[in-house]
C-alpha cells in the first residue's frame, strides 16, 4: 500500500504553506500531485522527500525559481554544501530533523546513525536529543495519523533511537552521586517509552539516583514500589491517555495514595491535565528544557 500525504500533511512536515506550494505548481510545474478518484490531491514518499529537500533550501536563503529548474541529484549536492558550510546552529539542526525522516521513510538505519553520530560529535548527544531528536518526534506525530506504513515506519525509527538512548544510559552505569532518588514508570496501557528513557538519561547524567520500572505499570505495583522505595520524585508520561480512569482522576489518586515528595507529569495528555488545576505536590514539565532547569534547581 502506497502512503498518501495530503497537502496538509505536506504543510506541517515540510515547512512549506499549501497556498505557496500551490502557486509553485502553476507557476513552475512543480511537483505535479496525484489525485485520488475524487479528484482531491495527495503526495507520496518520493514527493515528501524532495519537498522535504526544497523546504531546506528555501530556509538558506535559495530561491525557489533557481530551485524549481533543478533535478533531484543538484538538490542533494546543494544540501550536502550546505551541511557542509553551515555555521548556523539552527539551521544544523534543523537540517538533521528534515533528514532523519527521510531516513525514517526510505527505512535507513545507516543514514540515522551517521546523523546522530555528526550531531553528537558537533554538539554533544544532550544537544542532539533537545533540538534534533525531540522536535522529529514531533514532525513524526504527524505521519502516524496517515497510514498502517507510517506506523511501520515510526516503528522503525523508535527502536533506532531506543538503542541510542540506551547505550547513552549505559555509560553513566552505577549509583548516582547525589541522595535524590527518582522513580520513572509509564501508567498501564501507555508504551510510548522515548521520553521516559530520555528523563532517565538525564536523571542518572546529572548524578541522581533512579528507579526505572518502565512501560504499562498496573497502579497497585506503584503505590506499593513508592511506599517500599521512598523516591523524592516520580516522573511519568501520559501520551496516548488511559482506559479505565481519565487522566485527571489517575494524577488525583496518584496524589493521595504515592509516596513522595514531589509528581512530575509530562506528555500531550498531562498537558490537558494541567489546564485545570493541579494538586500541590504535582507539576507539569512541557518542555525538555523546563526538565533541565528543574533537575538543576533540584
Amino acid at each position: 500500500m502506497k502512503v498518501q500525504y495530503s497537502i496538509r500533511d505536506i504543510e506541517k512536515l515540510t515547512g512549506i504553506k499549501a497556498h505557496t506550494l500551490r502557486i509553485w505548481e502553476q507557476r513552475y510545474n512543480f511537483v505535479t500531485p496525484h489525485r485520488t478518484d475524487t479528484n482531491i490531491r495527495y503526495y507520496d514518499d518520493e514527493q515528501l522527500k524532495f519537498l522535504l529537500n526544497v523546504g531546506i533550501l528555501i530556509k538558506h536563503g535559495r530561491k525557489i525559481s533557481k530551485v524549481a529548474s533543478m533535478d533531484v541529484e543538484s538538490v542533494n549536492k546543494e544540501l550536502i554544501r550546505i551541511t557542509t558550510n553551515s555555521s548556523d546552529k539552527n539551521q544544523f539542526f534543523e537540517l538533521q530533523v528534515d533528514s532523519l525522516i527521510i531516513s525514517m521513510i526510505d527505512l535507513d538505519e545507516d543514514r540515522f546513525d551517521k546523523i546522530i553520530s555528526t550531531c553528537t560529535l558537533k554538539y554533544g548527544f544532550d544537544q542532539t536529543m533537545i533540538h534534533v531528536i525531540t522536535p522529529f518526534l514531533c514532525k513524526v506525530g504527524v505521519l502516524w495519523s496517515v497510514g498502517e506504513v507510517n506506523i511501520a515506519q515510526e516503528h522503525f525509527i523508535s527502536n533506532l533511537i531506543r538503542r541510542k538512548l540506551i547505550v547513552a544510559i549505559d555509560a553513566h552505569t552505577g549509583k548516582g552521586t547525589r541522595p535524590e532518588k527518582y522513580l520513572l514508570f509509564l501508567p498501564e496501557g501507555e508504551y510510548h517509552e522515548l521520553g521516559l528513557l530520555f528523563a532517565k538519561y538525564l536523571i542518572k547524567s546529572k548524578g541522581y539516583q533512579v528507579i526505572y520500572l518502565g512501560q504499562s505499570l498496573p497502579f497497585e505495583d506503584l503505590v506499593l514500589l513508592s511506599k517500599k522505595y521512598q523516591p523524592d520524585y516520580i516522573l511519568t508520561y501520559f501520551t496516548t491517555g488511559l482506559q479505565k480512569i481519565s487522566v485527571d482522576e489517575y494524577i488525583q489518586q496518584m496524589n493521595k495514595e504515592v509516596s513522595c515528595n514531589k509528581i512530575i507529569i509530562c506528555g500531550p495528555r498531562a498537558k490537558e491535565a494541567a489546564n485545570k488545576a493541579l494538586p500541590s505536590k504535582t507539576q507539569f514539565v512541557e518542555t525538555v528544557e523546563q526538565l533541565v532547569s528543574l533537575l538543576q534547581e533540584s
